[in-house]
Parts: C-alpha cells; structure tokens; sequence
C-alpha cells in the first residue's frame, strides 16, 4: 500500500505510507556532537568558538539544555548558517530569548489541552518510511478567534516540540500535513500561517523537511499566493497533492487517518 500525491497532471509525487518504526524512539538528547559530524575537529573547534562567544556577549541566558552551552542545539545552528561562527552566535541567541519569553519548557499537555481538543493540530503516532515524525493541521477544524491567537502559538510550539522527542537516532526532520479538506474562507488565517513557518525558520531551523498541502480548495489558492512571499525558502518544501491509496488487490484500511 502506499500513497500517491499529484501536485500537477505533468508530475507525480509519491509519498510513502506512514508505518510503526519497528526501533525504540528515544528523545533527541546527543550528549556527543563527535556522532553526526563530517570534519570533527574543525566543527569541534566551531562549536567552542560559539560557545565562548555567547558566554561573553551573552552571558545572561540560560544554560544547560537549550541554553547557550548546549552543544547539539549549537551544532544544528552552525549548520543553518553554513558553519558561519558570527553568524550562528546571532541566530541562536535569538533563539535562546525567544524560548524563555515564550516560555517553551513550561509548556505541557494539560496547558495546552483546551485549544488540542478541536483537533486542528496533533503528532501522528506513526513516523513516516524516512523516519520522520509527522505534524498534522487540519485546516477546516481551525477558526480564526474562537481561541486566544496565543494560544494556537503555544499549541503550535507543543507539537513541534513534541514531534521533535519522537525523531529516532539518525533522523532529523519532521513532515508537516496540512489536511485542507473542508477549508473554507471562515478557516482562513494568513497571520497563523506565516508565525508557524516563521517559527521554523528562526527557533527550529532545517528540521521541517517536508510540507504537504493535501486537497487546497480554490478559495485556499489566493491565500497561498499571499503567504508564499512571506515563508522564505520553506516555501519550496510545499508540495499540493491529493490523498488517494492504491493497492494491488484489495485497498486497505488507510494507515493514515485524517
């Protein structure tokens, strides 16, 4: 069984069924940057180099786990910017403030349960054939203004979170779905949108390998049209599709149930 997409009558774009991974998932704590290194000396030697930088430019944010000594947090930053010390420095203490502002590690299932309960948003229980985690937004089940702005942020930060516990050693991305089936111009919601992708680009960098954008409904095209300017390079990660299975014999129950 397996999931065929069609972004186009020219082009098809198959996706793999989500599946079990038959290994344990463990929590992404790399107590080690030596393990997911090309050069190890010289990204070593970087990653000392950030790290000494924010202790003196910084040194008033928090350290330990996603603080400024945190050296898996400022491998990964050091990646987006291409190994750029200045750079990295920059990003990440960007990102170290936006995470005690925001507040991310006192975020929890029962501090963001009343906004979940709709259903807009959730982790799939199932990782994808690449080993990815899989976020699913069900558009049509999100209305702009029935919940506090803030609260759909923190339940969107929840989940990426949480998503991001699930990655097995060796993966480091996750899959975002977009279920659009149902949308309508009353779900609209373009300021939601850009913050979740901005979200991305500047506090989870390189770890949204895939967006999917499953049955757009017309009235969903001239709100893409608007968004995309505004999403950076994630724009090129979107794909629009339309879910249907096929299989030799007898369809299967969809493993993917959205």
């Amino acid at each position: 069984m397996a999931l065929r997409l069609c972004p186009s009558i020219h082009h098809q774009f198959i996706v793999p069924p989500l599946r079990h991974s038959n290994r344990p998932i463990r929590p992404r704590n790399l107590s080690s940057v030596r393990c997911c290194i090309s050069e190890p000396n010289d990204s070593l030697k970087l990653v000392a180099d950030v790290k000494e930088r924010l202790g003196n430019d910084y040194h008033n944010l928090r350290v330990g786990m996603h603080g400024r000594d945190d050296e898996d947090m400022i491998l990964w930053f050091l990646k987006d910017r291409k190994f750029s010390v200045e750079d990295a420095v920059s990003k990440l203490a960007k990102a170290i403030k936006w995470r005690e502002e925001f507040g991310v590690s006192e975020l929890s299932e029962e501090s963001v349960r009343s906004v979940a309960e709709s259903g807009k948003a959730y982790v799939h229980d199932f990782l994808d054939v690449y080993d990815r985690p899989v976020l699913i937004v069900v558009g049509s089940k999100h209305f702009p203004g029935k919940h506090n702005p803030s609260e759909d942020e923190k339940l969107s930060v929840f989940l990426i979170e949480k998503a991001l516990t699930k990655l097995p050693a060796g993966s480091e991305e996750i899959l975002g779905i977009f279920d659009l089936r149902g949308f309508g111009a009353q779900n609209a919601d373009l300021k939601f949108l850009t913050f979740v992708f901005d979200m991305f680009y500047n506090y989870y960098p390189r770890r949204l390998g895939q967006v999917l954008f499953v049955d757009a409904p017309f009235v969903f095209k001239p709100i893409w049209q608007l968004a995309k300017p505004l999403l950076k390079s994630y724009a090129s990660l979107v794909r629009f599709c339309s879910w249907y299975l096929f299989a030799e014999g007898i369809l299967e129950k969809p493993i993917l149930s959205i």
